[in-house]
């Protein structure tokens, strides 16, 4: 009879984890994870490991009715609306993000605390994009301030915790290519350590080695980004961002020869272009920006990029047009 009470136990124990793990969700962690909710894992993914922003978008759109008190939410459409220059939108996201992430912090604290200081960083970030440098940047340094303190509290609970240091990687990376006297290092190191994915975690550190000046680096890290979530449209943009900073580097020693890194580049915005129609349009624009002024250093022609760019970005709606729609080159 005892066997049979340990093993009804037993069963019920698995199938309540097998519960748990479903409606948990989450794309940060394989150990111990939180009810971030099925939607807003999709649309996590999608976005970061697929880099299909269109399907993200849809996504996050269910995910508002379905789960409408995670604070990732909010914070990537905030992300989305930055990216279509949506201030009003931005503005509305980035104050959802701190709402539901005070919310939160009754319930899970490491996260509640971490969202709210992502809500703070996001409303800073609308500041400086609405009022200017010059007028916003005190303020945005006193919302600082504040995120700052949130995440020491996250860090407190669990400095191990991968979402964490995901998010505090990529905040640090965004500080070090926005404030003086900061650099990747810091942002590096935290996303070396416990932050999850590891798709992300690679491309973030890629980025920061490139800011760096270190291109053997960050090339490695962009291959083991592509290994992990291979054809994401922007990690592909990322390496010919790279190789084309070699190359023209390369050229601007030797002009007598085209390097074979300006030649590769070409190939990978290529890449990159072709799944241009499930990117915002914005960030087409600029793909196709740098393709143009890398195929003007390879067969030294004048190409006039910046008007072409223009065409994509002054499009209507939020997307990039189907790949046989660019402009021609």
């Amino acid at each position: 009879m005892k066997k049979i009470v340990l093993g009804i136990s037993t069963v019920l124990m698995a199938f309540n984890l097998g519960i748990n793990l479903s409606l948990a969700a989450d794309p940060f962690r394989k150990n111990d994870p939180r009810p971030i909710g099925n939607q807003t894992e999709a649309a996590f993914k999608s976005m970061f490991a697929q880099g299909n922003y269109k399907q993200a978008k849809q996504y996050l759109e269910q995910a508002k009715s379905q789960e409408p008190n995670e604070p990732l939410v909010y914070a990537l459409l905030a992300s989305l609306a930055y990216q279509d220059e949506d201030f009003t939108s931005l503005k509305t996201y980035s104050d959802k993000t701190l709402e539901s992430a005070k919310l939160l912090s009754t319930k899970d604290a490491l996260r509640g605390n971490l969202y709210v200081a992502v809500g703070l960083f996001l409303q800073g970030g609308h500041t400086l994009v609405t009022e200017g440098t010059f007028k916003g940047a005190s303020k945005a340094l006193n919302k600082l301030q504040d995120v700052l303190k949130f995440l020491d509290v996250a860090q407190k609970i669990d400095s191990q915790d991968p979402e964490l240091n995901l998010i505090q990687g990529y905040m640090d990376l965004l500080l070090s290519l926005n404030l003086p006297f900061s650099d990747s290092t810091k942002a590096i190191n935290q996303l070396e350590k416990q932050a999850e994915p590891r798709y992300l975690a690679y491309r973030g550190i890629a980025v920061g080695y490139k800011n760096l000046g270190q291109q053997e680096q960050a090339l490695s890290y962009t291959e083991k980004a592509l290994s992990e979530a291979p054809n994401h449209p922007e990690v592909l943009y990322l390496k010919a961002q790279i190789l084309a900073e070699q190359g023209k580097k390369l050229q601007a020693e030797n002009q007598t020869t085209t390097p074979t890194q300006l030649k590769e580049a070409q190939e990978y915005f290529t890449k990159s272009l072709g799944q241009s129609e499930q990117l915002p349009k914005r960030l087409v624009a600029q793909i196709f920006y740098e393709q143009c002024k890398n195929l003007n250093r390879i067969d030294h022609q004048s190409r006039p990029c910046d008007p072409l760019r223009d065409t994509i970005k002054d499009a209507n709606g939020l997307w990039g047009p189907m790949a046989n729609q660019l402009p021609q080159l």
